[in-house]
């Protein structure tokens, strides 16, 4: 039995750490806690959760990916991906239903990690991960468009679906309130112009602090109080709650399990690209199992406490090495400055105005769109236009599950598709030329056909896509001549499935019937394994497995004349 891939980073780390990596740890990890406040707490709201529970999602997620995964420099915490999903559980289900849901996916993740599933998650086709991606970016600016104009829907329940939200929306746009759509736009502002001044300092966390204090300023001493803030909605508790096992119940597993496989593969492949990404910038290498294990040990634990979803964190993640972070430990000061802020600090939180923070998601909202990759992808072949756009409509219009599931069965058909048409089954007719088969030269004479002799090339895999096409072939040339003997040759098929070795078992017997022997010529070994356990040998006869085809011509010569 193979051992559990499962090297946490941490413990690597620790063993050579000195003083002046805790010195760029720690001022790595205070910048990135201080980023993810505004982050956390936006993502919260947009998920329809109270503003603690993201910074508590970040605290304990964030404790738990640095502290056991498998990546030096990955930070973990919630991220705007998951916003509709959780959104929509929520509506659905309520909190009891998203937390089986997390920590369904927790273990799902967990799985992945043991079975050594971690570099599987990377074969998602792109244009899948792009569509529904830019999916959620739409979808997240979409839920944000009452806070950003200040709306009042006079009590109106918005719809869940895109199309039901904006029609909602233009029915009361003309209720904006234009302080709020100033204030959002100043977030913006303010966001897209301090990197250009300061690259040290998020600007979120400026457009925050600056607009809060202008909000509260305004409403204290110019008596603006039609700014909603984030007090005027939630009533925040700045304590870390109680751990509370969720109660789980077997219908409530049933309707929840396709939710939980989108949030895990989400988280995955989220974390994972993180760390790749996080990768390159370092120069290291991250363990893509240790990563889901500790990820979803992190989804099993952060909804014991209230949190939502979490997984590696790109923006924050880049922070952290921009900042000077090169170990696990950065990631966990990070979560230690989110704690004591939490215990201290949170109840300043209620003076945001909810404007700035749909500001602050209309940005990451934009960076996640990925729009130029999305325009240049729509130069490429049909196929992956078609792939990007249909999952790209069905997470804005349906939802997540459907996109992702969707999509990659296209992707994989389309996939199917063309390999089909890279693999070809040729007759070759009265003599093979030997100049032909090699890629230089050679002085031999071309290799000649005996007469009741027919010769096949199937050159590609032999699978379920292309197994008909063998058929098809032997149809049309059935009676054309008088043939005692069908050579096969498999030298260029790399594997073969059930179906190719069914359809090879049918010709067999169909040949029989007509006195017609089968040779194979040039099977490799991995499919000459196969065919063996098979007990296709049994059918075809083993003095009839040739390795090349000069001995496949002999052995067949030896048939027509004996």
């Amino acid at each position: 039995m193979q051992r559990i891939d499962f090297k946490p980073e941490f413990f690597h780390c620790i063993k050579n750490y000195g003083k002046n990596t805790f010195s760029a740890d720690m001022m790595a990890g205070v910048i990135v806690g201080i980023v993810a406040l505004p982050l956390a707490i936006a993502f919260a709201i947009a998920s329809g959760v109270p503003p603690e529970k993201g910074i508590v999602t970040a605290i304990i997620a964030g404790f738990i990916v640095s502290f056991l995964g498998g990546s030096k420099v990955q930070i973990g915490g919630p991220t705007g991906a998951f916003i509709v999903i959780v959104y929509g559980v929520i509506q659905q289900y309520g909190f009891g239903g998203l937390a089986i849901a997390t920590t369904l996916a927790g273990v799902l993740l967990i799985l992945l990690g043991v079975f050594k599933l971690g570099a599987v998650i990377k074969f998602i086709p792109y244009p899948v991960v792009i569509g529904f991606t830019s999916g959620i970016a739409l979808t997240i600016f979409t839920t944000q468009i009452p806070d950003m104009f200040g709306l009042d829907l006079g009590g109106e329940k918005v719809p869940g679906d895109f199309i039901g939200k904006w029609l909602v929306y233009f029915r009361h746009f003309g209720s904006v309130n234009w302080w709020n759509a100033g204030v959002c736009a100043l977030s913006v502002v303010i966001i897209a112009v301090t990197p250009k001044l300061s690259r040290k300092i998020p600007g979120s966390l400026v457009a925050i602090i600056v607009l809060t204090a202008a909000v509260y300023a305004m409403k204290r001493f110019a008596g603006i109080d039609c700014i909603d803030t984030i007090g005027d909605r939630f009533t925040i508790n700045s304590a870390l709650p109680k751990a509370q096992i969720p109660s789980l119940d077997w219908e409530a597993v049933k309707n929840l399990f396709p939710i939980a496989v989108t949030i895990a593969a989400l988280g995955a492949i989220e974390s994972l690209l993180s760390a790749t990404v996080a990768d390159g910038m370092i120069s290291a290498r991250h363990n893509s199992n240790t990563e889901l294990i500790a990820l979803g040990v992190a989804n099993i634990v952060t909804p014991m406490f209230g949190g939502i979803p979490a997984t590696g964190a790109i923006a924050r993640t880049m922070t952290n090495i921009n900042n000077g972070g090169r170990t696990p430990v950065a990631g966990i000061v990070h979560a230690v400055v989110l704690l004591l802020i939490l215990l201290f600090l949170m109840p300043l939180a209620r003076f945001i105005p909810m404007a700035c923070l749909a500001g602050v998601l209309a940005v990451v909202s934009y960076n996640m769109s990925g729009w130029r990759t999305f325009k240049a992808l729509l130069s490429n072949p049909r196929s992956d236009v078609a792939v990007l756009l249909i999952t790209f409509v069905l997470t804005v219009i349906f939802d997540l599950t459907v996109a992702i599931s969707v999509g990659l069965i296209l992707a994989c058909l389309l996939f199917i598709r063309r390999v089909m048409e890279t693999t070809e089954i040729s007759v070759i007719k009265n003599e093979i030329d030997v100049n032909a088969e090699t890629d230089f030269e050679t002085t031999e004479e071309n290799l000649v056909i005996p007469s009741g002799v027919e010769v096949y090339e199937i050159n590609g895999p032999y699978f379920f896509g292309v197994a008909t096409k063998f058929e098809e072939l032997m149809s049309m040339r059935k009676g054309r001549s008088k043939t005692k003997v069908r050579v096969i040759r498999m030298r260029k098929v790399p594997f073969i499935d059930s179906t190719g070795i069914h359809n090879l078992t049918n010709l067999c017997n169909m040949s029989h019937k007509s006195n017609i022997t089968i040779v194979l010529s040039g099977v490799n070994e991995n499919v000459h394994r196969t065919l063996e356990s098979s007990g296709f040998y049994s059918v075809v006869g083993k003095e009839n497995i040739c390795p090349n085809i000069n001995v496949a011509l002999e052995r067949a010569g030896e048939i027509v004349k004996g």
